[in-house]
């Protein structure tokens, strides 16, 4: 039987953990629509994704004491209200890496007349994804920067390079940041026209970070002016109401479908489900399904192509933008690049 003294909201989209908690608890499966004040207000536990906005709206008046997120970002969650509270916030660094790796690499593959050896790229951001894009991009041959203040600081080392470097001498740039607001990095519109306008080699653009890492009118100002190449975007300002001008202007538009494998909602799923069991002192539950092994080491070009097709859904968030949230939510879960040793 169901503890009834522990409640739980799971938002229905999280993969795989549905019927892991009724021996445990009391379970609701819901929408993020319907993930209202009144829905958690007698509610112990959130499980959920990006499209729950957990704030003071939403938990004010609730018995909520831990939200587990099945996500990398914590953007979506009001950190300082949660602490003020005591409200714990768990959430899965990591968890979908390889996966937007491998969509940086196909989306690039898609792009590119040249050898990837001949491009340099630049890395803003080298956390759990940003490291395996610059990993990888060493096993093309291709010339590296790694942009990231707040590991330089920490690190030291003359392995980085300043934003100006990265705007001046890459021809790919890709951003891998969180999205922070204060701090002695701030990210939010971190790309944006000051940074735009120092541009020299109308680059490949982009952003499979967060959304408003990237100021979009600045963009589109620096697209028209021809500052910035072959745009690619997976994440949005304002999603799933996108600028339909930034649309217009993408070589790859896609979805925010970035880090959508198989084995990176394994990864989140389980870490979600192990915080609520860790809060709550349950058994240990695991999913029933395969634990993933850890990103490639080196991957092969002809691996990353047959692995991911970004076109498809690229064609379909360009043909209808209003359809974001329903290509989003069908889009089927691809496997990760395997370990390839042939990167040509």
């Amino acid at each position: 039987m169901p503890n009834n003294n522990i409640r739980l909201i799971i938002e229905e989209k999280v993969p795989f953990v549905k019927g892991l908690f009724e021996n445990f608890a009391s379970v609701k499966y819901l929408p993020p629509e319907d993930i209202t004040a009144e829905a958690v207000k007698e509610v112990d536990g959130l499980i959920i994704r990006t499209r729950t906005r957990c704030d003071k709206n939403l938990l004010e008046d609730s018995a909520v004491k831990i939200i587990a997120t099945a996500t990398i970002g914590l953007d979506h969650i009001d950190i300082d209200y949660c602490t003020q509270r005591g409200i714990v916030v768990a959430n899965a660094p990591g968890c979908n890496a390889p996966a937007v790796a491998q969509y940086v690499f196909s989306t690039l593959l898609h792009t590119v007349n040249r050898p990837l050896q001949s491009y340099t790229l630049g890395v803003v951001g080298v956390g759990h994804v940003g490291e395996i894009v610059a990993r990888w991009g060493e096993t093309f041959e291709m010339k590296v920067l790694r942009c990231d203040p707040p590991r330089h600081d920490t690190e030291g080392g003359n392995q980085w390079v300043d934003l100006d470097t990265i705007a001046t001498q890459a021809d790919i740039i890709t951003f891998h940041t969180p999205l922070t607001s204060g701090g002695l990095y701030p990210t939010h519109h971190l790309a944006g026209y000051d940074f735009f306008r120092k541009l020299k080699r109308a680059p490949i653009f982009i952003n499979s970070a967060r959304g408003s890492v990237v100021d979009s009118d600045a963009l589109i100002k620096a697209k028209r002016q021809g500052l910035v190449g072959p745009i690619i975007i997976d994440c949005w300002e304002n999603e799933p109401t996108i600028n339909r001008q930034l649309l217009s202007l993408t070589h790859i538009a896609t979805p925010h479908i970035a880090g959508y494998s198989q084995a990176g909602k394994i990864r989140a799923s389980q870490v979600a489900v192990d915080a609520i069991c860790s809060f709550f002192n349950l058994p240990t539950i695991k999913l029933d399904a395969v634990y993933p092994a850890p990103a490639a080491t080196t991957v092969a070009k002809r691996d990353v192509l047959a692995s991911y097709n970004p076109m498809p859904e690229s064609r379909a968030l360009k043909d209808d933008p209003d359809d974001f949230e329903k290509i989003r939510n069908n889009y089927e879960l691809r496997a990760e690049v395997p370990d390839g040793h042939d990167p040509f």
